[in-house]
């Protein structure tokens, strides 16, 4: 999948993919990765989502990044906050004290520049990617995040009725990817019509730090 697939799709406002509204999911089950108020979250593909000013309001502090300019520039008009701009490297990188925002390719991002985190919220970063990208997303992530705890949403769907993005992510490759790293916990499946054209599982993951072993 090469970037001019998302930046064609950002510049003809074909973003079926954006809510108007905080993810359900999130607001009902972000509380279960049972973080300390203030703690730094990390939005890998970020696009607008209005997730992120859900975040903000409950006290946490973001960090989020997306390949497309219109979709940072959007979020930051929406947020209605000032930032400070500079280059990072390869990444345009605008800063708040309440959130950090980077625009270019999430390979390029780096431990220095994303800094600590405490969790990761993944709703539509692992679904937007072609099977033969997602292990390299997984692997990278693991890397710059040092593991950290994520709340993940996937969908699970028959691949063959419909194109992605987004894509069908089985539990048996979501297990390939994290269950070396994290006990994997499926909170809820929500049952939905994709696009009209195919019945689809949409699922949340606690993907918690597993207990050390002695």
């Amino acid at each position: 999948m090469q970037h001019d697939f998302w930046h064609d799709k950002w510049q003809n406002n074909n973003i079926g993919f954006h809510q108007d509204q905080p993810h359900a999911l999130l607001t009902q089950y972000f509380r279960s990765l049972d973080l300390k108020p203030h703690a730094r979250i990390f939005v890998p593909l970020c696009g607008k989502s209005l997730d992120i000013s859900w975040l903000i309001n409950q006290g946490y502090q973001i960090v989020g990044i997306d390949l497309s300019p219109i979709a940072i520039q959007d979020l930051i008009s929406n947020l209605g906050l000032s930032f400070k701009e500079a280059q990072s490297g390869e990444l345009t990188h605008y800063q708040h004290p309440q959130i950090e925002l980077f625009v270019g390719d999430f390979f390029q991002l780096t431990t220095q520049q994303l800094g600590d985190v405490d969790a990761v919220y993944d709703r539509a970063a692992l679904i937007a990617l072609p099977p033969q990208m997602r292990s390299q997303y997984t692997q990278h992530l693991l890397d710059i995040t040092k593991q950290a705890p994520q709340l993940l949403i996937s969908l699970e769907y028959d691949q063959n009725s419909l194109k992605g993005p987004p894509f069908s992510v089985p539990e048996h490759e979501l297990t390939e990817h994290y269950a070396t790293h994290y006990q994997i916990k499926l909170l809820e499946t929500i049952t939905e019509n994709l696009k009209g054209k195919v019945i689809a599982y949409e699922n949340v993951w606690s993907l918690g730090k597993s207990p050390q072993i002695d």
